[in-house]
């Protein structure tokens, strides 16, 4: 077995388990297919991850030391000032805990009982007292990235809104608008010279939680069956595996 994939987890990972928790990446994951979601977090059977980018994990490690910078400083970041938006790197004794991996905003859902987290990027602040939600993004393309316009990006537009929910939830006011930090290497230099340039730009996103509440009662459903789902029908894991079954049986 690979030690990068262990398919089955311990009960305690699993719904039900004192470790579960309901991460925004698993909300996700029962809107794109719910029987992938149930085999997942009910079973403890989950897919086949995709290696992580380090590449990625560098640049947002980057970016938040950059802005922690003026956010000592009670200053805008250079490209804050850039898109004349009123806002500024907050400061908050909880950031480091919401940026954190596996820890992040938490909020206990009274009427699922779910536990919900999501780790921010970035957190805000404009001259009204909202807060502003900002995510970190980086790729390698021919053309910048300026717009979300692309239906997989959709799941970019449901991260913000998640975050926002959560914040909300935890009592800050929090603005319906958020930002996109998004980084592009450039792939038109002569040579890597030991250097990747980027372009940044800041990609505005006016969020609508409304469907957060829904989705939860939904997911608190699906985990309390004693059935999975059928088969996601876009879903290319439940194609692959029926496409085994077919030549397997």
């Amino acid at each position: 077995m690979s030690i990068f994939y262990q398919p089955h987890r311990k009960a305690d990972w699993n719904y039900g388990g004192h470790n579960w928790k309901l991460s925004r990446s698993k909300i996700d994951l029962f809107i794109e297919c719910p029987h992938c979601f149930y085999l997942d977090n009910k079973i403890g059977v989950k897919r086949v991850p995709g290696f992580p980018f380090s590449i990625n994990s560098a640049v947002d490690h980057l970016l938040k030391q950059e802005f922690d910078s003026y956010r000592v400083k009670g200053e805008q970041h250079p490209l804050q000032a850039e898109y004349g938006i009123d806002a500024r790197p907050m400061a908050h004794e909880e950031l480091d805990e919401w940026r954190r991996n596996f820890g992040g905003v938490k909020f206990l859902h009274k009427k699922t009982g779910l536990l919900v987290t999501g780790a921010i990027d970035d957190l805000w602040i404009n001259s009204k007292g909202e807060h502003i939600v900002v995510d970190y993004k980086a790729t390698a393309k021919d053309e910048a990235v300026t717009v979300l316009d692309k239906e997989w990006q959709d799941g970019y537009k449901r991260q913000m809104e998640v975050y926002q929910w959560l914040l909300r939830q935890n009592g800050l006011n929090v603005s319906n608008i958020g930002y996109f930090v998004y980084c592009t290497g450039k792939m038109d230099r002569q040579a890597f010279d030991k250097k990747i340039d980027f372009d940044v730009n800041l990609i505005e996103y006016v969020g609508d939680d409304s469907w957060v509440e829904k989705t939860l009662v939904k997911i608190k459903t699906c985990l309390e069956s004693d059935a999975a789902p059928a088969f996601g029908k876009s879903c290319d894991w439940c194609a692959y595996w029926k496409a085994r079954l077919s030549v397997e049986e």
